[in-house]
């Protein structure tokens, strides 16, 4: 059975207007929901504060916002690039060659090329497609569903060690934040086998985009979720009822408390 896709949907210059199942209930639609103005989400360095001033201010976010932007991460810049670049060049390939890649959540085959088009409660589906695979620890990578595309990207997994670099340093701080030993929440969500998975989002241009979302109000089932943006300001967070628009910040990333760990 042939998998409907967002973006071939997209590229047919045909589409005037937005398929029902993709235009959301009046309460969920952009256009009735507008962000609050004058509130900014919490920017924080990773090598500016040190000790407990950074221990606060990283439990402070989580506690308040459960959302924060983090510069001075340390991952080297030209490693986000080359994925981003990857990803762009993913989804520029023919139609045929993307489904090469295809994944399959009824067999639990659930890493490769996707597009969500499960009904939420509202019949509704959400405007995105996607390529997700794990990339740590080694012992679970299937290089086999990485994209073929570009051999550097590969590579660029010799360098994904500074992403679990950060990882392990942010899990660090928010155990003292709760009064815990460094290690403590990092031994609950895996220790050493801590999975960290890759997942590149496609929201490709579309008719009235008032009236739909590429991803809907929801939360990460992860223990921590490291965001990369671009220079769209789109991404919203919900903030005492309100929500808040989460600003642009060169080679910042933005940093999500996910279910597992969730306080």
């Amino acid at each position: 059975m042939t998998t409907e896709r967002v973006q071939a949907l997209a590229s047919t210059g045909n589409l005037k207007e937005l398929l029902e199942k993709f235009i959301q209930s009046a309460d969920e639609r952009p256009e009735n929901t507008k962000p609050l103005e004058g509130v900014t989400v919490p920017v924080i360095s990773l090598t500016e504060s040190g000790g407990d001033l950074l221990v606060k201010e990283i439990h402070k976010a989580c506690s308040e916002w459960g959302f924060f932007l983090l510069k001075d991460h340390g991952i080297y810049f030209g490693l986000i690039e080359k994925l981003q670049q990857v990803g762009m060049e993913f989804f520029k390939q023919p139609q045929e060659e993307k489904e090469k890649y295809a994944n399959d959540p009824s067999i639990g085959k659930f890493e490769g090329y996707g597009t969500k088009m499960t009904k939420n409660l509202d019949e509704k589906v959400e405007w995105v497609d996607f390529f997700f695979h794990i990339m740590s620890p080694p012992s679970k990578v299937d290089y086999q569903i990485w994209p073929q595309i570009s051999s550097s990207y590969r590579g660029s997994h010799r360098r994904i060690q500074e992403v679990v670099k950060v990882t392990d340093r942010l899990l660090e701080l928010l155990s003292e934040g709760l009064g815990l030993e460094g290690k403590a929440l990092k031994s609950c969500v895996g220790g050493d086998e801590l999975e960290l998975e890759m997942k590149i989002n496609m929201y490709p241009p579309f008719p009235q985009p008032e009236l739909a979302l590429g991803v809907k109000p929801h939360t990460d089932m992860s223990a921590l979720t490291l965001l990369v943006p671009n220079d769209v300001p789109s991404l919203q967070v919900w903030k005492d009822n309100n929500w808040v628009v989460v600003d642009y910040f060169p080679n910042a990333l933005f940093v999500h408390v996910g279910d597992q760990i969730e306080f």
